[in-house]
């Protein structure tokens, strides 16, 4: 088998080697190399002593009790997104080692440093990241090397993980039972790998999983949230968040969701609170929307269950105050799990405005603005991916009718910078202060005057030149001074009328 390495991975090997150490490549980055993926980190195994370890490496961090030793690159290559590729920052050494009984559920009452590999190996989690390669530059029959980063491994694969991930399972390594209560969190870790990979869970580690989920009540929230973000932010989040719910582990990490199953909603959903939000949730991903946008989704209707009645006038179910329920069970799902005072912000508040929107033809540009001052101006698109997400998660197939089109030429509109005297770098205060002018419409007149020459030049829109000018206008006839303020605002017009235009006919709406 022979693959590509980065050198700045490739190198932390060859130091190892030199100083007459073994050093294997482990856990998920082997697992991704042999599945065709680019590995999102890098971890090594070897029978050098963390001391060893970061004598050998010019910048490193060892801030834990478990031997592993942080080796910190620079020098990172420009990915093809123009910045520097992050994967390889930090490159994670850990000893092979030896863990004793795992009494909190969480971390090893005790690690001792091994001389072997297979000690490292049989404490893995799962069979597929417990393979590790020794690896070795690909050379011609010259004795060169045949091409820059080509590699090829010496396998070392105890637990027939290779096969494992042939046939797309995820299996315990050993014991599942022994596995999940050494740490807690490999069940749900489970959950967030067959989710990213598509990988299916084996019967008897998924009845481990089961019988273990009320472990993850001993786990360190931070953790959780670790995970649950992976699986949110995977390309299906709906499928984990389902799984996680059969193997009893969603009610350990968002037990408000599972209130919306079978909760039947009114004639306007296809599918209940519970279904709708997952199918919102999977149109996010299908979006590739950012983290915040998928957690709205995910809990934009979560108040449904609570703010539910039955109305006998309209024969159907009402959830009057969803939003403003929802928006507060947000907060208190995010906080608990550690999220940031920002992330908990924006998505709540995301949450509570879910139901701004409706018909195009009530609507009013001044209401959008105040829509924008709610949520705010970074936050608005946001808003409308949201609609859009909740929009499908109904069962409506079309993705962008007239009404949606519509509102992002009035988010636009109200967003655009307005062609009025308050893009002036001046006031009306200002030119009463260096003119000497009392209030009145002369000081209008000036303004407008000015506002003429900065819509011609746009560079003379600056303090030192308008109030010099202020000053030269001052001075002019009141009556020269309001033909030049008309004439300005007829631009202005002119001018706000065509970028209107220009937004309604960029989406198609009248």
């Amino acid at each position: 088998m022979e693959f590509q390495i980065p050198s700045q991975i490739s190198y932390v090997s060859e130091t190892l080697k030199k100083a007459g150490f073994e050093a294997h490549l482990i856990g998920g980055c082997t697992r991704d190399i042999l599945i065709g993926r680019k590995p999102k980190d890098w971890d090594y195994t070897t029978n050098a002593t963390p001391e060893e370890i970061m004598k050998l490496f010019p910048e490193t961090f060892y801030e834990n009790e478990y031997g592993t030793v942080g080796v910190v690159n620079k020098d990172l290559p420009i990915g093809e997104d123009g910045l520097p590729d992050e994967t390889l920052k930090v490159v994670e050494v850990t000893p092979y080692r030896i863990e004793s009984d795992y009494s909190d559920r969480r971390r090893p009452d005790s690690v001792k440093f091994s001389k072997n590999l297979e000690d490292d190996l049989k404490r893995r989690d799962f069979t597929i990241n417990a393979i590790g390669f020794d690896i070795e530059p690909v050379v011609s029959e010259k004795g060169l090397t045949a091409q820059a980063g080509l590699y090829k491994a010496t396998v070392s694969d105890l637990y027939g993980g290779q096969d494992d991930i042939k046939k797309k399972i995820i299996r315990a390594v050993g014991n599942p039972d022994e596995r999940f209560k050494e740490d807690a969190l490999r069940v749900m870790r489970a959950v967030r790998i067959s989710t990213e990979l598509g990988f299916e869970i084996e019967e008897k580690t998924k009845k481990a999983i089961v019988e273990s989920a009320h472990h993850l009540k001993d786990i360190a929230l931070e953790r959780i949230r670790e995970e649950f973000v992976r699986i949110v932010m995977s390309d299906h989040p709906a499928e984990g968040i389902e799984l996680a719910h059969d193997l009893g582990i969603l009610k350990y990490i968002v037990p408000e969701l599972e209130e919306g199953i079978d909760i039947k909603q009114n004639k306007a959903h296809s599918y209940d609170v519970w279904t709708h939000l997952l199918k919102s949730v999977a149109h996010s991903a299908k979006k590739k929307y950012p983290l915040d946008v998928r957690l709205t989704a995910l809990f934009h209707d979560i108040g449904k269950p609570k703010a539910r009645r039955f109305s006998d006038e309209k024969k159907d179910f009402t959830f009057y105050g969803h939003d403003v329920v929802g928006s507060r069970i947000v907060e208190k799902i995010l906080t608990r799990l550690k999220f940031s005072n920002k992330e908990v912000e924006t998505i709540s508040k995301l949450s509570r405005w879910h139901m701004f929107f409706s018909d195009t033809e009530q609507i009013t540009l001044s209401a959008v603005r105040r829509m924008i001052r709610n949520v705010g101006q970074e936050n608005i698109w946001g808003l409308m991916n949201v609609r859009l997400c909740d929009r499908i998660g109904t069962g409506r197939p079309k993705e962008s009718p007239y009404r949606l089109r519509k509102y992002n030429a009035m988010i636009e509109e109200a967003l655009r910078d307005p062609v009025t005297v308050q893009m002036l770098k001046i006031d009306g205060v200002k030119v009463m202060e260096i003119t000497s002018l009392t209030p009145g419409p002369k000081i209008g007149f000036i303004l407008h005057a000015l506002l003429e020459e900065v819509l011609e030049d746009p560079s003379l829109n600056t303090a030192e030149y308008l109030e010099k000018r202020a000053k030269e206008m001052s001075d002019l006839p009141e009556k020269e001074l309001k033909k030049l303020g008309e004439k300005a605002k007829e631009k202005e017009e002119e001018m706000e009328e065509k970028e209107i235009k220009e937004i309604r006919g960029k989406y198609w709406v009248q």
